[in-house]
């Protein structure tokens, strides 16, 4: 067997333990779902409380697909955030979500045959099969009336931080943004730009908390790469997500030998199929539901990175408490957790995970354990 073969494997192995172990069980065994499903999109902009600077553009508002299905009295929520760097649009997820009706109408308990399912319908649109599959979820897990997190045995026991992020803006508002999150513990930095050194100095300003940065691939030389980072550590950065181009994996080999602190893959890692092959170049990977195609799919990059010893991040994009809810279900699985989406929009119409100070609490309702409906 091809190493490749075995890593892929070993990782569905350690994922399928957590897939089929429910913790919780029903009094009965559930009938399988026979009634019709009715399935409900709407596209929604959310606003942003400031604006979303990273290295590729910014943003005053985000706009996300939502699905809502229904059958047998039980109503499944998920959210899709599209992502453009991947050709991604909420109008492109919400045709994604009309084209994969069909295979709703069978057995929702089934839910990882229905992602398999859902995954043939068409490439690319991760964001939208990530929707798909949380609101199978949130249907199943209502249906036997436990928590999405019990459902997959994981508990709560664990207590989980998350950062918040800074987007890049003018150094004087950036360090506003810090001062009006005081109760956060650790702060995501994005950097990438020609301003780099002064946007940290202007966050060492005015706090000695410990930060992270996010560049977004905007370095676009090793050499770069190394010189910034290596500064940075001197700064009390932790930790940098992806300084240089996806697709620059030699050049990330060369700097993972040299950097004083850990490197993460994020734009270079979408499926659990890339992980073999971007895992000697990172010390880390930030998985995302929306990158990946959902929370199955997060639980299986899980496994494969713990197996090919690295460290683990769980992100997410602007989202609802819809999508956050369904991340921070998983969330014990990981090291970090950058979880803050939802706080950065002023007109969140879901009600989910509570964020106490920096710590990410989760609720005992059934499903994602969400209040609220768009659709």
């Amino acid at each position: 067997m091809k190493r490749k073969e075995f890593l892929e494997l070993a990782g569905a192995a350690a994922a399928g333990s957590l897939l089929t172990g429910c913790s919780a069980k029903p009094s009965e065994a559930p009938a399988a779902a026979s009634g019709t499903t009715r399935v409900t999109v709407k596209i929604h902009d959310l606003k942003l409380r400031h604006a979303w600077g990273l290295s590729r553009g910014t943003w005053t508002t985000r706009r996300n697909a939502f699905v809502k299905i229904e059958r047998d009295g039980i109503v499944g929520l998920g959210e899709a955030a599209p992502i453009a760097r991947y050709n991604e649009t909420a109008e492109s997820a919400a045709a994604f979500i009309e084209k994969a009706r069909p295979v709703l109408e069978r057995d929702l308990g089934d839910y990882a045959v229905r992602f398999r399912e859902i995954e043939a319908v068409g490439p690319g649109e991760h964001a939208a099969k990530a929707a798909l599959d949380m609101a199978v979820l949130d249907w199943f897990a209502k249906k036997l009336r436990v928590p999405l997190w019990r459902l997959l045995g994981l508990g709560r026991d664990r207590i989980m931080t998350t950062t918040y992020s800074i987007g890049i803006d003018e150094v004087p508002v950036m360090q506003e943004k810090v001062r009006e999150a005081s109760a956060f513990g650790v702060y995501k930095i994005k950097v990438g730009t020609a301003d780099d050194r002064k946007i940290i100095e202007g966050i060492r300003a005015v706090t000695d908390k410990p930060l992270r940065a996010d560049a977004n691939e905007g370095w676009k030389t090793r050499e770069q790469a190394l010189e910034m980072i290596d500064w940075m550590a001197g700064q009390g950065v932790e930790l940098i997500e992806q300084p240089m181009p996806a697709d620059r994996l030699e050049d990330y080999a060369w700097l993972k030998e040299r950097v004083k602190i850990p490197v993460f893959a994020d734009e270079s890692l979408i499926l659990p199929s890339d992980l073999p092959r971007i895992a000697p170049c990172f010390h880390g990977v930030n998985v995302k539901l929306m990158k990946c195609g959902g929370v199955q799919e997060a639980v299986r990059l899980a496994g494969m990175a713990r197996a090919l010893g690295l460290k683990l991040m769980i992100g997410c994009m602007v989202e609802t408490s819809l999508g956050i809810s369904a991340a921070a279900a998983v969330a014990s699985l990981f090291d970090y957790a950058d979880l803050d989406g939802a706080l950065l929009i002023s007109n969140d119409p879901f009600r989910g995970v509570v964020v106490d100070g920096d710590r990410l609490v989760l609720n005992d309702k059934p499903g994602l354990g969400v209040e609220g409906d768009l659709v």
